[in-house]
């Protein structure tokens, strides 16, 4: 068997379900993932239309909705953030200086010390914002913690906001959710302050791609609740008004609301944010491989059982958990001559099966940390063996390689590739190689 023909549909398996933002931004296609973040000159240019609408009776189904937001709303702000912006030049008074962009988001209150929760993306290259309640009231904030690979981020109000009601949100246990539960979105879309919208829980356990940081995001909660730039960070509610998780991203065709969108769960939330706002850091667990589901046309060329199940190896990071632990991918070189010569199929996780590598990320991300050891069960030519791996911290990307040398590494540096639902008639422009 020609390891190429193997590498090729191992590829196509992983390429046909890699979408990340910065293939899917280009002018060739107009679907993309967008976060829910609003420029400000964006906001003031959002004028809403007004217009006579047939009115309707609520239905029973949704009369506690007032109640919770009623409930929650004094919780929920909005964000202003400064960057500086050195690609744009303002004059100032006759003479250049170096512009400064605003931008709009969400997030809500976390602690009676006024920490706010938020996404990084909302506040990434700004040290200060602005939080506002929907009383109007605005006070200064610092950012006090953040983590990329997460999307999160930590304010504290620094101004005196002791006439401020605050009310910091319960976290629900987003394990617990189930798809089609109604959920309640709040935030500022378009800048239009304390918008509530519903929905209903279309999915869970979603791995949302992170093209930033190299990295994907485990455990989205989908939902078809309307949410448009301007929601990143704002609570995704439960009908009792408990968070179960923050919104950050829509899958869109416009980049406004499309029926399909993304937050970070709860649990995520509860296990990161006190570690950020006592460290100013959390360190994400790391195995160290690449590697994508086990397709039909795989299982048939490597003379599998019908309908096997696991995650095969594409590469292994040198000197990674996984390496160490002597876990092996595929080998370098055009082509080989058995079978016997393919890398190892992961089949089991600390004894629970997994069937493609959302699985892998989820579980580690959800219930492992920095250290943990973990058991990986693994088919190798045939042979069925248990192996085991001390997890490390994830290592930071090297943002210092030029362009080109990114464009030859593995998406997530050696980590966990992303794998969203298939897309009928998307076309990739170009996809990295799987080894490198």
């Amino acid at each position: 068997m020609k390891l190429k023909n193997i590498r090729t549909l191992l590829f196509s398996s992983i390429g046909a379900t890699l979408l990340s933002l910065s293939l899917l931004a280009s002018n060739t296609f107009n679907l993309q993932f967008v976060h829910l973040l609003l420029p400000s000159n964006a906001a003031a240019q959002a004028q809403p239309t007004l217009s006579k609408q047939p009115t309707s009776s609520p239905s029973s189904s949704v009369s506690s909705l007032p109640d919770v937001f009623q409930k929650v709303e004094n919780s929920v702000v909005q964000i202003t953030s400064t960057k500086s912006n050195p690609n744009q030049i303002i004059i100032d008074n006759g003479a250049p200086s170096t512009g400064r962009s605003t931008a709009l988001g969400s997030g809500f209150v976390f602690d009676n010390q006024g920490h706010i929760v938020t996404n990084y993306h909302v506040i990434d290259g700004a040290t200060r914002a602005d939080i506002t309640f929907t009383d109007g009231n605005t006070y200064f904030a610092k950012v006090v913690a953040k983590d990329s690979n997460a999307d999160i981020a930590i304010l504290q109000i620094t101004s005196d906001f002791s006439e401020e009601k605050v009310i910091p949100l319960p976290l629900a246990n987003s394990s617990a959710v189930r798809s089609g539960e109604q959920v309640i979105a709040i935030g500022n879309p378009f800048g239009l302050s304390g918008t509530i919208t519903t929905g209903i829980v279309s999915a869970k356990e979603r791995l949302l791609p992170n093209p930033d940081i190299g990295f994907s995001i485990p455990d989205a909660i989908q939902t078809d609740a309307a949410v448009n730039p301007g929601n990143s960070g704002g609570p995704l509610l439960n009908t009792q008004g408990q968070v179960i998780g923050m919104n950050t991203a829509i899958f869109s065709r416009t980049g406004s609301y499309s029926g399909v969108g993304f937050a970070i769960p709860s649990n995520t939330i509860a296990k990161e944010v006190p570690l950020l706002i006592k460290n100013g850091s959390y360190a994400h667990p790391w195995l160290g491989i690449s590697g994508g589901k086990i397709t039909p046309d795989l299982t048939r060329d490597m003379g599998l059982p019908t309908n096997y199940k696991g995650v095969i190896v594409g590469s292994v990071q040198p000197g990674g958990p996984a390496d160490v632990a002597g876990l092996k991918g595929l080998p370098q070189g055009d082509s080989v001559n058995a079978p016997s010569e393919l890398g190892d199929i992961i089949i089991a996780v600390d004894g629970h099966s997994v069937r493609q590598i959302d699985d892998i990320i989820n579980y580690i991300e959800s219930q492992k940390n920095v250290g943990d050891n973990i058991k990986l069960t693994v088919n190798r030519n045939g042979q069925i063996m248990d192996l085991a791996a001390t997890l490390q911290a994830r290592p930071q990307r090297d943002t210092t390689s030029s362009s080109s040398q990114d464009q030859n590494q593995s998406p997530d540096f050696g980590g966990l590739l992303p794998q969203l639902p298939d897309i009928p008639g998307l076309r990739l422009p170009r996809l990295p190689p799987l080894l490198p």
